[in-house]
């Protein structure tokens, strides 16, 4: 069930092949643990010169959970699904949320769900934020950072998701919308 690209980009990063993973996480129990206890389990055997080690115990526990059935890929660690997206952008940050607001100003609805608040920004040194919650209890969250000199990229999230089919269902349409800037 894990996408093998994952599991081999980890075992790239930690210097340890993925069988030596599963066994090691099988071997402490990680089967009748929750997803905090077994990113721990990790974290705690990662390679101590390793950046991230955090970010990179995170995937070895999704993958994990998803190879042992504990969760589908698409799925959090909640229970509920999410749907992502992504565009490079020419353009500053700035350029590319002026974009994106010009496009989705006056939006009162996304793939016929409506809008339940009004969308708000944010902005940190290395990345912009939009965000806007559904009336379906859904979120829907743009993050905007460097690529280079010239270019940015738009990382779209859609959470809270109630099944795989409503990843199918919004994902195109994300991808859609991203394509139109």
């Amino acid at each position: 069930m894990v996408k093998s690209q994952n599991t081999a980009a980890i075992a790239r990063a930690t210097a340890r092949e993925w069988h030596s993973w599963v066994q090691e996480l099988d071997d402490a129990g990680a089967q009748t643990m929750k997803h905090p206890q077994i990113a721990e389990l990790a974290e705690a055997r990662m390679p101590a010169d390793l950046d991230n080690a955090g970010w990179w115990a995170q995937g070895v526990a999704v993958a994990y959970e998803q190879e042992h059935g504990l969760r589908i890929p698409g799925q959090s660690s909640d229970g509920s699904f999410h749907a992502s997206a992504s565009k490079t952008y020419r353009g500053s940050r700035d350029e590319a949320m002026e974009a994106w607001l010009n496009l989705v100003a006056d939006r009162e609805e996304f793939n016929g769900v409506l809008v339940e608040e009004p969308a708000s920004t944010s902005r940190t040194p290395k990345w912009l934020y939009w965000r806007v919650k559904l009336s379906d209890g859904t979120r829907v969250g743009l993050g905007i950072t460097a690529k280079g000199e010239d270019r940015v990229t738009l990382g779209l999230e859609h959470t809270k998701l109630e099944s795989p089919e409503e990843i199918d269902q919004w994902k195109p349409f994300w991808k859609a919308l991203l394509a139109e800037l």
